[in-house]
C-alpha cells in the first residue's frame, strides 16, 4: 500500500530533495541534483526499488508530533512506545555543496529499540550497487574506494560484510558505475541479501547519528562532518531566509511556507527551480496522467521572481532573472517552454516499465516530452512579470532587454500558429483564447516598455499588432451567446485559464464578460466542493484518457478572481478550504481528490505555492485580512 502523499515531508539542501514519510521512510531521492536518477524510489514501487526506514520496532509505536523546527526544512518526528520515547531528525546540511542527508536519533525517555532497512537502489531503483563495509581512517583516496568495490565484487554475487560493525571507522560505501554512497553513524545495519537491516536500542540521553553523502565514483570518499554544526548552521540559514519575508495577512504562515518551499526548489547554484520534487505521481490514481516535473518551466520560472520580488527577496529574484535570460538565450526560434536544472535543452521522455508506479499508476516516465511543445503563451508569462520588476524599480541591462526584443520578434513571427496551451495539450494544436490573451499581454508590456520606460522598440507595431490580437479575441474567444470566454476558437468550452485574463488586464474582474466567464466556469467546471477542474478532460481534446482531480493553482486563481470582483466572503471561505488541505508541514501538491481527501499529483508542486501565495496577496490588497506584520525569526 502506497504511502499518501500528504505523509511526506520536504527535506532540501537546494541541489536536490527527498520525501520522508512521517512512517520514518526516506521514499525518494535523487543524487546529486534533482533531475538526477533516484537512489530510493520506492514512492514508485515498493521498499525493493530503494528506501531508509527508521522507525521503533514496537509494534504499537506511534508519532506524537510530526513537524518541522518552525521556519525551516528540518522535519522532527517524536516516537511513542509503550518503552519510551525518542526524537528522529531529519535533514539535507546547506551550503556545504555536497548532496547528503542526515538523520539523528535522540533518546527522550525510557529505552527505544529501533529498526533499520537500507536499500539502496541507483537508476531508479533498476540497480543494485556492490555494497561492502569498510574502515576508513582519515582521507580515502578514489583507488582504495575502487578497490573495496572490487573486493566486494570478487567476495560476493551481490553483498560483502566486513568486519563486525563495531569498529568507530566503520562505513557503508555502495557503488555502482559513476555514482557512490557512503553512510557514516554510530549504528550501521549489516548485510542480508541485498538489504542491510539492523536494530539498535536508544536509552534517555543517547544521541545516534548517521550521514549519507552521494560522491563520484572515482574521486575520493568525502571527509565526515560535524553533526552539530551541520545542524546549527542549516537551522539557521533556513531561519534567517524566511525572516527577511514581507508579508501580511491572516496567511501568512502559509505564504512563508510557500516561499519557503519555492526556495527549497530552486538550485542553489543555477537558480533554476523544479515545478516539482517527484515525477509520475498521478493525476488520476491508477491511471496514466504522470509527467516529469523535475524540470524548469519559463511560465513557473516568471511567477516566481514576481513573488520573491513582492515579498522582500531581490536578491533572490535577480538570481532567477538571469537564469531565465541564460536559459532563453539564443535563436529566438529555439525558445523552448522548460528547461533543465543549469538551462540544458534536451530532456527525452521515456517510459521505465521495471517501476510499478504510485499505486499502480503506469507508466512512470522521466524526461517530459511537452518540451518540444509551441505554448503561445509563454512569451507572454515572461513579458509580463519583466513589466512588473520595471515597475519595482528594477533597471534593465544590456542583456535583458535585448532579449525581450528577440522574444517579441518570436511572438510576432508565431503570431497566427496554433499551440498546445497552457495545459500542454497532447492532441491537435488549437487557437486557445488564454494563449491569444497572453500574446496579447505580450504586445501590450512591449508598448508600455518604450512609451512608459523609455526602452528602445517599434512600439508602433506592437501597438497595432495588440489591437489586432484583441478584436480578434472579441470575436472568436468571446461567445455572446453563453457570454462568456471560450477555451478555444473551435468550441465553447470553458477553461480554468480564463481566469488569468483578468489577472493580465484585458479585462477588469468586475467586467460584465468576466462574470459571465466565472458563472460558466462554477457551473461546469467547479464540483460541489467548490473546486476547480482546468477542463473537462472528458472532451477529448487533451489526447490522453478522461480523468484528473481539481488543480490547486487554478482554485487559487478562483480565490483571487473572487476577491478583485468583490466576492469577498467567497473568497475567504475558498481561501480557508484550500489552506485547509495543505499537510501537517504546509505542503501542497498538484491537485486535490476531495471525493478521496487525498492529494493528488506531484509534490510539493511549485504552480501550487505560487497560486497560494499570490490568492493571499490578493485578499491583503482588497484589505480582506487583518494585517500581521512579520517579525524576525517568525517562522512559518
Amino acid at each position: 500500500m502506497s504511502t499518501p502523499i500528504e505523509d511526506y515531508a520536504l527535506l532540501s539542501d537546494q541541489q536536490t530533495g527527498a520525501l520522508v514519510s512521517r512512517y520514518g521512510s526516506i521514499d525518494w531521492l535523487c543524487f546529486p541534483r534533482f533531475d538526477s536518477a533516484s537512489v530510493f524510489a520506492s514512492l514508485l514501487g515498493n521498499e525493493d526499488h530503494g528506501r531508509w526506514l527508521i522507525a521503533p520496532s514496537h509494534p504499537e509505536a506511534s508519532t506524537s508530533e510530526w513537524a518541522y523546527i518552525p521556519g525551516t526544512f528540518v522535519a522532527q518526528t517524536r516516537w511513542s512506545t509503550p518503552t519510551g520515547e525518542v526524537l528522529v531528525t531529519d535533514f539535507m546540511p546547506v551550503g556545504d555543496a555536497r548532496p547528503s542527508l542526515v538523520r539523528r536519533i535522540e533518546g527522550l525517555s525510557g529505552s527505544v529499540e529501533m529498526s533499520q532497512d537500507l536499500r539502496l537502489r541507483f537508476g531508479y531503483g533498476d540497480v543494485v550497487p556492490w555494497v561492502s563495509r569498510a574502515t576508513l581512517s582519515g582521507a580515502y583516496a578514489a583507488d582504495e574506494a575502487a578497490a573495496a568495490a572490487g573486493s566486494a565484487v570478487r567476495n560476493s554475487a551481490w553483498y560483502m560484510a566486513n568486519g563486525s560493525g563495531d569498529d568507530a571507522n566503520a562505513v557503508i560505501l555502495a557503488i555502482a558505475g559513476p555514482d557512490a554512497i557512503i553512510l557514516r553513524g554510530d549504528c550501521l545495519p549489516t548485510a542480508e541479501g541485498k538489504t542491510h537491516k539492523g536494530e539498535f536500542t536508544v536509552n534517555a540521553g543517547d544521541v545516534v547519528d548517521l550521514e549519507l553523502v552521494w560522491f563520484p565514483s572515482h574521486e575520493a570518499v568525502p571527509d565526515p562532518v560535524d553533526i552539530n554544526e551541520a545542524l546549527d548552521s542549516t537551522i539557521t540559514y533556513w531561519k534567517q531566509w524566511v525572516s527577511r519575508a514581507r508579508v501580511e495577512g491572516d496567511y501568512g504562515r502559509y505564504v512563508r511556507r510557500s516561499l519557503l518551499t519555492l526556495r527549497a526548489l530552486t538550485h542553489e547554484q543555477t537558480g533554476g527551480i523544479v515545478a516539482a520534487l517527484t515525477t509520475s505521481l498521478p493525476e488520476e490514481f491508477g491511471g496514466g496522467r504522470n509527467w516529469d516535473y523535475r524540470y524548469c518551466w519559463l511560465r513557473d520560472a516568471a511567477l516566481t521572481l514576481e513573488a520573491m520580488m513582492k515579498h522582500g527577496y531581490e536578491e533572490e529574484a535577480m538570481a532567477w532573472r538571469q537564469w531565465l535570460l541564460r536559459a532563453v538565450a539564443g535563436d529566438p526560434d529555439d525558445l523552448q517552454i522548460m528547461y533543465g536544472i543549469g538551462g540544458e535543452r534536451e530532456l527525452p521522455e521515456r517510459e521505465l516499465p521495471f517501476l510499478p508506479g504510485y499505486e499502480d499508476s503506469k507508466p512512470v516516465r522521466i524526461g517530459n516530452g511537452a518540451v518540444t511543445q509551441y505554448q503561445a503563451d509563454v512569451v507572454g508569462e515572461v513579458l509580463v512579470v519583466l513589466e512588473k520588476l520595471r515597475g519595482m524599480g528594477v533597471e534593465e541591462d544590456a542583456f535583458s532587454w535585448p532579449l525581450q526584443l528577440a522574444l517579441l520578434e518570436f511572438a510576432e513571427k508565431h503570431l497566427n500558429d496554433p499551440d498546445h496551451g497552457i495545459w500542454e495539450m497532447r492532441g491537435e494544436k488549437k487557437h486557445f483564447t488564454h494563449s491569444r490573451v497572453m500574446q496579447w499581454a505580450a504586445f501590450d508590456r512591449g508598448v508600455r516598455a518604450v512609451r512608459e520606460h523609455g526602452l528602445p522598440g517599434p512600439a508602433d507595431r506592437w501597438e497595432q499588432l495588440r489591437d489586432q490580437l484583441k478584436a480578434e479575441i472579441w470575436e472568436k474567444g468571446f461567445n455572446r451567446e453563453i457570454n462568456s470566454f471560450t477555451q478555444t476558437y473551435e468550441n465553447t468550452e470553458v477553461d480554468a485559464s480564463l481566469l488569468v485574463i483578468a489577472q493580465v488586464g484585458f479585462v477588469a474582474h468586475d467586467s460584465p464578460e468576466m462574470l459571465g466567464t466565472v458563472a460558466r466556469l462554477e457551473r461546469d467546471l467547479v464540483n460541489e466542493d467548490g473546486l476547480i477542474l482546468r477542463y473537462r478532460t472528458e472532451s477529448g481534446l487533451d489526447g490522453l484518457e478522461p480523468g484528473e482531480h481539481p488543480f490547486l493553482a487554478c482554485c487559487f486563481w478562483l480565490v483571487e478572481q473572487y476577491a478583485y470582483s468583490g466576492r469577498v466572503d467567497d473568497a475567504k471561505a475558498l481561501m480557508d478550504k484550500l489552506c485547509g488541505y495543505a499537510n501537517d508541514m504546509r505542503l501542497m501538491a498538484e491537485e486535490y481528490a476531495s471525493d478521496r481527501q487525498r492529494m493528488a499529483g506531484n509534490f510539493p508542486q511549485a504552480f501550487s505555492h505560487l497560486g497560494l501565495v499570490r490568492a493571499a496577496d490578493a485578499l491583503v490588497d482588497v484589505g480582506a485580512t487583518t494585517l500581521e506584520k512579520t517579525a524576525a525569526g517568525l517562522g512559518d
